[in-house]
């Protein structure tokens, strides 16, 4: 009789218990996710702000080492993806609904609300909210799932080891990657993902309800919010079920096409030169302040809403990793790490900046040249952001409709793209995992959104987020030092004696 995968068995029990617990105690979940959030963000946020710097160092460094000619795989493979291709589903598995629920609402968010020292609702503030919206969204995030990605698809491709997380850990553990310790780090990865895609999937469902009782007479609440998620989940199962190549892509190059296009709509309708002068003005504050922003706890004056917001997103970008890392790693193969470091580092955050100069500078426009008065109400009802921008430029009615498709699919390619991810973390590193496991993954992480949604909200939605980045932020930095290692031996022992790499694990010195 065949014996259950340890991982599979564990994770389902655990992320399980979690959400039955939610249901039968919303109010406690609440309470407790509360209180460990709240001592993560005070005593170890600052551990997520160094680490993320870190992260980008390291892929910078790595691109532009002596080891950016490696391939991802054999050195005569070619990439399977085309360029446009692979950027469509870097894009919609790395940002997504995540950018569409605050491209808008995070710049009017820091307009509203600065940090201490900034005059709310000013020009100052104007310039605050641009610049730390570009920081947030820019080089960091895609460095941490670079250092994941690039490890899985190292180790896998090059190393003919299995698509794991506990695989990129051979040089510092030997053989016990296939015991209790690289079972936990497998397990640590589940985890992280589902309560990482959990938060994306609960923006997504909470936007869309925002948006369909803002230009319709649906009502918007928790109910409305449900269906959504019970509806979207019926339509990501499916596309599942078609497969890598046929549904994520499909979606995903699709989602690319509708979101240049309303990016388009809104630049030729909108202020446009307004829209040219905040993506120059911000982007060359961004370069410039990169590095000071990159360490920048403010623990004089700013502290809160560093942690309301910068740590946040650190945390949240963590628990993504195991998602994307895996994911973008399954479409990356063929590409060289130089290839791979600069067009994931350069090409998707040149299109997150364009987002919000177009999004966020058109609702900063309305503001402080119109005088319309949407930036306090967009805060406080942060869904219907987009959709209150969007109604004061012409073609309104068409433009909301692209938003609200673009939602539906961002948010299907992203629970897709997750369901894959978790039934190959869970199948051995199987890249054909079961259908029965992908849905039945699936219906999980659907769960894990509605529970939070239900017992918390929007904020226990990030409180989890935050929650679940702590020891995983532990298992990333001593990923770094085991790609490196590998790499390293590589190169000396290897090339060095011109044979081509090691296709087994043994080819790799542990310590």
């Amino acid at each position: 009789m065949r014996r259950p995968n340890p991982v599979f068995v564990i994770s389902l029990v655990v992320v399980g218990g979690f959400v039955a617990l939610g249901v039968v105690f919303p109010v406690e979940l609440d309470t407790v996710s509360k209180l460990v959030h709240s001592a993560i963000i005070e005593n170890f946020g600052w551990g997520y702000l160094l680490a993320a710097f870190v992260f980008l160092v390291f892929c910078l460094v790595l691109a532009f080492s002596r080891f950016g000619k490696l391939k991802l795989g054999a050195d005569d493979e070619k990439p399977h993806y085309s360029y446009f291709g692979w950027f469509s589903m870097l894009f919609a598995a790395g940002m997504g609904i995540g950018l569409i629920f605050w491209g808008v609402a995070e710049p009017l968010s820091h307009y509203v609300g600065p940090a201490a020292g900034t005059s709310p609702e000013s020009g100052a503030a104007a310039s605050f909210a641009m610049s730390r919206s570009f920081f947030h969204w820019g080089v960091h995030p895609w460095a941490i799932y670079i250092v994941m990605s690039l490890a899985i698809a190292y180790f896998c491709f090059r190393r003919g080891m299995p698509p794991l997380i506990s695989s990129c850990f051979y040089p510092l553990l030997g053989d016990r990657i296939y015991g209790p310790l690289g079972r936990a780090v497998d397990i640590l990865a589940v985890f992280a993902t589902v309560f990482g895609v959990a938060t994306s999937l609960g923006l997504g469902a909470l936007q869309i309800g925002g948006g369909i009782s803002y230009v319709s007479p649906i009502p918007e609440g928790i109910t409305t919010t449900l269906i959504i998620i019970a509806v979207v989940t019926v339509l990501y199962l499916i596309s599942s079920a078609t497969g890598l190549d046929r549904g994520i892509q499909i979606l995903s190059r699709t989602n690319v096409m509708v979101a240049l296009t309303l990016l388009l709509v809104l630049l030729v309708v909108g202020p446009t030169s307004y829209i040219f002068n905040v993506f120059t003005t911000t982007l060359g504050d961004y370069l410039s302040q990169l590095v000071p922003l990159s360490l920048s706890a403010n623990p004089f004056e700013g502290h809160e809403w560093t942690k309301d917001w910068t740590f946040f997103y650190w945390a949240w970008w963590i628990s993504w990793s195991p998602f994307v890392g895996l994911f973008v790693a399954s479409i990356s193969r063929g590409r060289t790490i130089r290839e791979f470091i600069l067009g994931a580092l350069l090409v998707p955050t040149l299109l997150t900046f364009i987002w919000f100069s177009v999004f966020g500078g058109a609702g900063l426009h309305l503001e402080l040249a119109a005088d319309a008065g949407v930036a306090v109400q967009a805060v406080e009802n942060v869904p219907t952001a987009l959709f209150r921008i969007l109604e004061h430029y012409p073609a309104a009615a068409i433009t909301s409709g692209a938003a609200l498709l673009l939602l539906a699919v961002f948010f299907i390619t992203s629970a897709d793209s997750a369901t894959f991810v978790l039934a190959v973390m869970t199948s051995n590193g199987n890249l054909s995992p079961s259908l029965t496991k992908k849905i039945l993954w699936g219906l999980i992480q659907s769960s894990a959104a509605a529970v939070l949604l239900v017992s918390g909200g929007l904020e226990a939605l990030q409180r989890m987020a935050i929650v679940a980045a702590l020891p995983f932020t532990l298992v990333m930095l001593l990923m770094v030092r085991s790609l490196w290692k590998a790499m390293s031996y590589e190169h000396r022992y290897e090339r060095a004696g011109a044979r081509s790499p090691g296709q087994d694990e043994a080819a790799i010195a542990p310590d």
